[in-house]
């Protein structure tokens, strides 16, 4: 995924776009990192307004989306703003090739129009879910996870989780170390998995002792992850029940104690396939699984892979990729 497609027209909000150029815009091959063509592709090549008094530069017409790896949708500053039709036919043609196209925030809108998203599911900001329904009911909306995909078809919440959903695509292409530079040169986080909640429920004011016990559980389960790590243990950690424990850690982080661990699990395995040789099975008990065919099993599902697969994958990346350490 080295040829990236920004698809661009008059009123796109410029925030998404920015994410689209910081994420796969710079060279960062001294940093191990694959160098990437970016290009922002319209109807033609003329000057684009923006909202806020700001101009783009296209630098490719839409047929550049032929030889694209991926195409990335910005939304529209006002989502219900038609789209002209050769961008939606351009759209459809990617995808019907099999072209990855990935919509931040409400992107999702445009994707809607073009008719790729009948019967499919979708995200978009959660205040704008209920009009995206409405106003395309052949589309199966949700409103609480960060990013989706359903055939080939990408959609993300609302602004920072453009960052989330661009990052996860590094991440599927060239692996956790990649994205995880990219993410140290954005000051950002490097993983969020897609069923981490848009938001939470206002929270009662707890005593900052609370929190920071939670923070220390998280911090401490992350150096042992090669241990079993049941919710009763993180508890005790924490000076709590395993119930209370299970709801104010749902409260801080957005998703359970098990669901957590499973990300970052699984996130620790990407990085042991790529950057070393053990076996699988040593793969599996270093990131914590209690067995290979459990491990097998997870990582399949989450990555869309199977590990000896993905570590295939990994060796044909550059070496810097795999050998040599990430620095801001």
């Amino acid at each position: 995924m080295h040829r990236v497609a920004a698809l661009v027209q008059p009123g796109i909000r410029s925030f998404d776009l920015a994410v689209i150029t910081e994420v796969w815009g710079p060279d960062r091959s001294g940093i191990g990192v694959p160098r990437f063509e970016l290009r922002r592709c319209a109807v033609d090549t003329e000057p684009i307004a923006l909202p806020g008094g700001l101009t783009l530069a296209p630098d490719r017409r839409l047929d550049w989306l032929a030889g694209a790896d991926l195409v990335v949708v910005p939304a529209l500053a006002e989502p219900t703003d038609p789209t002209p039709e050769p961008v939606l036919a351009a759209l459809r043609e990617a995808h019907g090739r099999g072209v990855p196209v990935a919509a931040l925030c409400a992107g999702a809108f445009i994707l809607a129009e073009a008719g790729l998203l009948a019967g499919r599911r979708a995200v978009t900001h959660w205040w704008l879910a209920p009009q995206l329904a409405e106003r395309h009911p052949e589309v199966l909306v949700e409103d609480a996870p960060l990013y989706v995909e359903d055939g080939g078809l990408w959609t993300s919440a609302g602004v920072a989780s453009g960052i989330d959903l661009c990052l996860h695509l590094v991440r599927r292409a060239h692996g956790s170390e990649a994205a995880a530079a990219i993410a140290r040169s954005m000051v950002t986080g490097p993983f969020r998995t897609g069923d981490h909640a848009q938001y939470l429920d206002r929270p009662t004011p707890a005593a900052d002792r609370t929190a920071e016990a939670l923070a220390g559980v998280r911090e401490r389960a992350l150096r042992q992850l090669h241990e079993p790590l049941p919710v009763a243990r993180l508890a005790r950690w924490a000076g709590m029940s395993p119930r209370s424990f299970a709801r104010h850690f749902a409260a801080a982080t957005g998703t359970t104690p098990h669901r957590w661990l499973l990300g970052h699990r699984i996130d620790e395995a990407r990085r042991l396939l790529e950057r070393t040789d053990h076996p699988v099975p040593e793969v599996a008990r270093r990131a914590g699984f209690a067995s290979e065919v459990t491990f097998r099993q997870h990582f399949t599902a989450r990555v869309g892979m199977s590990p000896r697969a993905y570590r295939a994958a990994a060796t044909t990346a550059p070496a810097a990729t795999r050998e040599s350490p990430q620095q801001c």
